[in-house]
């Protein structure tokens, strides 16, 4: 099941503008609805709703957390293998690979946009060797 916008919606956009999928349709002030064929279950929609108008995949409501609380991706260059699937993954293109250590040809991730990033955490989830963690700017790695 993928997420769900209940009766509680008031059509103010929120959710339909932070879709990376364009899973969401509805107009403005109308309740929206999202097509559970394009839901990438990213779960940006019900961290933006302020009505508690969005069921998670497990049906409890998804709670709203403002933006600068949202956990962001936190990389150990130590352990990256420069494989790129994080960036790949990325639904909102909120990342880049880029040399970051000198004498080494490697390019290594980072958040080049993080406005665009929604705390997914696909590029956690699908990192083969874990160099990825999704923690607080402040609580580093």
């Amino acid at each position: 099941m993928s997420f769900f916008i209940t009766k509680e919606c008031t059509g103010c956009m929120a959710c339909l503008l932070i879709c990376p999928s364009q899973a969401i349709k509805g107009e403005k002030k109308e309740p929206h609805t999202i097509q559970d064929e394009l839901c990438i279950d990213c779960g940006a929609c019900g961290r933006v709703c302020a009505f508690q108008a969005v069921l998670d995949n497990f049906g409890d409501i998804a709670s709203r957390i403002p933006k600068k609380d949202w956990d962001r991706p936190v990389f150990n260059l130590d352990t990256c293998i420069s494989c790129n699937i994080c960036t790949d993954t990325c639904p909102t293109n909120a990342l880049e690979s880029k040399l970051q250590k000198p004498k080494n040809l490697h390019t290594y991730p980072w958040l080049a946009r993080e406005k665009d990033c929604i705390a997914c955490g696909f590029c956690a989830l699908e990192c083969p060797v874990d160099a990825i963690e999704m923690k607080k700017e402040n609580e580093g790695i």
